[in-house]
């Protein structure tokens, strides 16, 4: 008898319910579950959401009214974000439990167009419209950008999910030693330890909880070190008293878009890097939550992603992508329910309309942080080891692919001026090393596996056969009908 083909995607709706039983990432949770476990994807990319407007607008000279309104936006425009991602419209969005934030990727780019605007006030607007172009041509773009997930296969994705972690843990680091590099406490005992007692509080609930408390160790975790930091005086509760209740990012509130060629050209770029990243995080994710990204799902993704970069400059926002530290909190926590992270975009779009709710989670202290964080993004890069353990590492070819990916990757970590003399532009992609060690991987992997040779039947590489799951995961094959 023909195996009944298993549905892998939301979107794959062809078969009657009670012909398949519901996927994890499709479940819904008991509301106090849900609630919870939404908070906790919050502090885990809070402090990842409000740095680049941070960044950006006190390089523009923005008073501290307009940098609260404008971390505002940021919030309000991750959340609409995060919907697209998770919730999905049409053909827009993965259906996976993805957030979805202010990339890091344009913070250079978006400082050096600052940098070259003769008004400071156009800076803004500068960077709005280019952002506004990038996006709409990203999501025009999005359905060829997703077919390169042929060359993706565990070898590849196993790498790249390594790297992730291993690009993240750097920030971790960072978080633990204090706020502000340039103070003379940062790296103090005091912060390392709280960073220290957060992991070990985590790690203790993980290891002697159970259930639903389990499960929220890393927000437990947070509360607690946050709570032990308060008689060390690192706890500052004055954003929360100096916050307005309610608050909205009223459209183009710094002015019209602008569209200058130069800084159109200098976010394109900066978008093609996070298409890159972004399907590198849905290939992870959905490794985690065993339901593999196809084609299909890639393509809905970046559409996501794009769409959401295009809509939130109305609203004073910035760039979107996936968050792969919040790949950690599903990897850790094996909760992947997608309506748990969309719970989490409702939290972000009220701290955004409420700037007392937003600065809350502002309270915790970066050594907190950078303490959970340990966990989040080690998980990751665990997570990518998993993967690489089925990609046929007993063959040659498969060992110098991961070997050179790796070392290609870790290089903007381990030597950060490396690149120092090449282009700006250049550097952009340079400097990321999710983004290098990826596209080392895929060329590697064509080069050794593809090009001039025959494929075996038992190659990880092989052809796909009809039925096969595009990515080239073994892990992931649907049934074949004959």
């Amino acid at each position: 008898m023909a195996a009944k083909p298993q549905v892998r995607n939301a979107q794959d709706a062809g078969s009657a319910p009670e012909d398949r039983e519901t996927h994890p990432v499709d479940e819904t949770l008991p509301p106090l579950k849900m609630l919870t476990s939404g908070l906790q994807h919050v502090a885990a990319m809070y402090a990842g959401v409000v740095a680049p407007p941070l960044i950006v607008g006190a390089a523009v000279g923005l008073s501290g009214t307009e940098l609260t309104f404008l971390t505002g936006a940021s919030l309000f425009t991750a959340g609409l974000a995060t919907f697209l991602q998770t919730l999905g419209v049409w053909k827009i969005g993965a259906r996976l439990p993805f957030v979805n934030g202010v990339t890091f990727a344009g913070v250079a780019p978006m400082l050096a167009i600052v940098d070259t605007t003769d008004d400071k006030s156009d800076a803004l607007p500068v960077i709005f419209g280019a952002i506004i172009v990038a996006g709409l041509l990203g999501f025009l773009a999005a359905p060829w950008f997703s077919r390169l997930v042929r060359f993706f296969p565990p070898v590849v994705t196993g790498t790249v999910i390594t790297l992730i972690g291993v690009s993240l843990l750097p920030v971790a680091f960072g978080w633990a030693q204090g706020p502000n590099p340039k103070a003379e406490d940062y790296g103090s005992t005091t912060f390392l330890s709280l960073a220290a007692i957060t992991l070990v509080v985590v790690l203790l609930l993980r290891r002697f909880t159970r259930g639903f408390l389990k499960q929220v160790a890393v927000l437990v975790g947070l509360v607690i070190g946050t709570l032990i930091a308060i008689p060390f005086g690192v706890t500052d509760f004055s954003p929360v008293t100096e916050a307005d209740i309610v608050g909205f990012p009223s459209p183009f509130h710094f002015g019209a878009p602008q569209f200058a060629l130069a800084a159109i050209i200098s976010m394109c770029v900066v978008m093609l890097v996070s298409m890159t990243e972004s399907t590198a995080d849905m290939l992870a994710l959905g490794e985690i939550v065993d339901r593999p990204a196809d084609e299909k799902t890639i393509a809905a993704g970046l559409r996501a992603d794009t769409l959401g970069s295009a809509i939130s400059p109305l609203f004073n926002g910035f760039m979107c992508s996936a968050f792969a530290q919040n790949i950690g909190l599903v990897a850790m926590t094996r909760i992947r329910s997608r309506f748990v992270v969309a719970c989490g975009g409702g939290f972000l779009v009220l701290m955004g309309l409420s700037p007392v709710a937003a600065s809350l989670i502002s309270v915790v202290p970066r050594p907190v942080l950078g303490g959970a964080g340990v966990v989040l993004f080690g998980s990751v890069a665990a997570s990518g080891i998993q993967t690489l353990v089925k990609a046929g590492l007993e063959k040659d070819n498969n060992v110098l692919i991961v070997a050179v990916s790796l070392a290609v990757g870790i290089i903007p970590i381990t030597a950060p001026e490396f690149y120092h003399a090449f282009p700006e532009t250049a550097k952009i992609i340079l400097d990321s090393g999710i983004s290098t060690g990826c596209v080392a991987a895929v060329l590697l992997n064509v080069v050794f596996n593809h090009l001039g040779r025959g494929q075996d039947a038992d190659e990880v590489t092989a052809p796909m056969e009809p039925g096969e799951d595009i990515s080239g995961s073994h892990t992931a094959k649907a049934a074949h009908v004959h």
